[in-house]
């Protein structure tokens, strides 16, 4: 597996997300507020919009359009809704995130 960089876990807040882009397209990275951190595709599977702009809780997100909640552990709609992303293998190790991409986005095609 390839893992590449993508910085310290104190660049993303508690309950909060960036944005990583790849050629395959855009990676949200979670951190939650026990400092679990998460990685799904970032677009949300109902209508396409970013989950990395959502609210975190627990171990879900809440897709900032229509409020459908993804879990972050596995990518799959929670509740009523159904759909998913695909998660992206993560690892910390000193402080530093680094996520698998080359597996992750071959998957992909």
């Amino acid at each position: 597996m390839t893992w590449f960089d993508i910085g310290a876990i104190e660049d993303i807040p508690q309950r909060g997300a960036r944005c990583v882009a790849t050629p395959r397209g855009k990676i949200g990275v979670f951190r939650t507020h026990d400092d679990r951190i998460f990685a799904i595709e970032d677009h949300c599977p109902h209508r396409g919009g970013p989950l990395s702009q959502g609210i975190v809780h627990g171990a879900a997100v809440t897709c900032p359009l229509h409020n459908w909640v993804i879990s972050l552990e596995t990518g799959k709609a929670l509740g009523a809704d159904e759909g998913s992303v695909k998660t992206i293998p993560v690892r910390v190790e000193d402080g530093r995130i680094a996520l698998a991409l080359g597996e992750a986005l071959l998957a992909a095609e």
